[in-house]
């Protein structure tokens, strides 16, 4: 695990890094889709998560959820494109889990992707993952997760 201005980037996750989110590949073919924790972090205590309907088609770059902290309203943007599958039900009733664990218990939707082999590629995974938050974190003047 990538640990950047103590932050998490778990090394099994593919990241789009300019608009903080994650995608993990599952077994079944399907992604998870969630926010980093630097994203949360930036964002705030999370206290609303409204996800896309199942069976929507998402295009990369575009919204597959919108969220509300107490200083922001924003997308959660698709790393690829693909189809909503499933949503997380459990951010309805404690959208603070994104914050908690935004890796496992805080991911927003699951997506059966379009081209995954075409648009991984655009994503960041593994070694690279720390020098590009770092890059990121430097350029927005970001002090650290915690802080």
């Amino acid at each position: 695990m990538a640990t950047v201005r103590g932050c998490d980037f778990p090394d099994d996750l593919y990241y789009n890094v300019e608009n903080n989110v994650w995608a993990r590949l599952e077994q079944n073919g399907s992604i998870t889709v969630g926010m980093t924790i630097y994203g949360c972090a930036l964002a705030g205590e999370i206290v609303s998560c409204m996800p896309k309907k199942p069976g929507k088609v998402i295009e990369q770059n575009k919204s597959v959820a919108t969220i509300e902290s107490g200083k922001w309203v924003g997308p959660v943007k698709a790393p690829v494109g693909g189809e909503i599958i499933a949503v997380n039900e459990e951010l309805d009733a404690d959208p603070g889990l994104m914050n908690r664990d935004p890796y496992v218990q805080g991911w927003v939707v699951r997506m059966t992707p379009a081209q995954w082999q075409n648009e991984c590629g655009e994503l960041i995974s593994g070694p690279a993952t720390a020098e590009a938050f770092e890059a990121k974190m430097a350029a927005e003047g970001f002090a650290g997760c915690g802080d």
